[in-house]
């Protein structure tokens, strides 16, 4: 982890997780995180719904390996970040810049499941393959951790 400042972000994931690998090997996961946030109207005595953000998300290795093993579109995620700028240059020509967020640690928000932990295991040529069996997945999805989904008359915040 490095010096930067580092941001949490609460929400959920918008799609699975998608891993690729770098020509040298090195595994890359890339995914959307949702957060929205949700303030009480003391006025309609009612909750009421912010603006969505969007943060694209990167998490390399290790991490990406696991998160791309345990985690479905869904599923409900803290996550700790570093931000990071990147500029590049459209077919165009014009010049844009954006901001990632490349995560250091995140697991699944425990108000909204439940999850059993196991050590991922690791072979030489990379994901040793030791991910959780999947016991339908987070919020109907078909692959990834051990998750239960909340009861039907509990609707998350964001």
């Amino acid at each position: 982890m490095s010096s930067e400042q580092m941001i949490t972000i609460r929400g959920r994931l918008t799609a699975d997780p998608e891993l690729r690998f770098t020509p040298s090997g090195a595994a890359v996961a890339n995914f959307t995180i949702a957060a929205n946030p949700r303030k009480f109207d003391k006025q309609s005595n009612e909750w009421k719904d912010g603006e969505a953000i969007f943060w694209r998300c990167t998490a390399w290795k290790d991490l990406g390996e696991n998160i791309a093993a345990s985690l479905v579109k869904g599923s409900a995620v803290i996550a700790l970040a570093e931000l990071e700028a990147r500029s590049y240059e459209t077919r165009e020509g014009e010049k844009r810049t954006v901001t990632e967020a490349r995560i250091e640690a995140m697991g699944p928000d425990l108000r909204w499941s439940t999850a059993r932990v196991e050590k991922a295991s690791r072979s030489s040529s990379g994901f040793g393959g030791s991910a959780p069996a999947s016991d339908a997945g987070a919020w109907g999805g078909s692959t990834g951790g051990s998750w239960n989904t909340p009861a039907a008359d509990q609707e998350p915040p964001f």
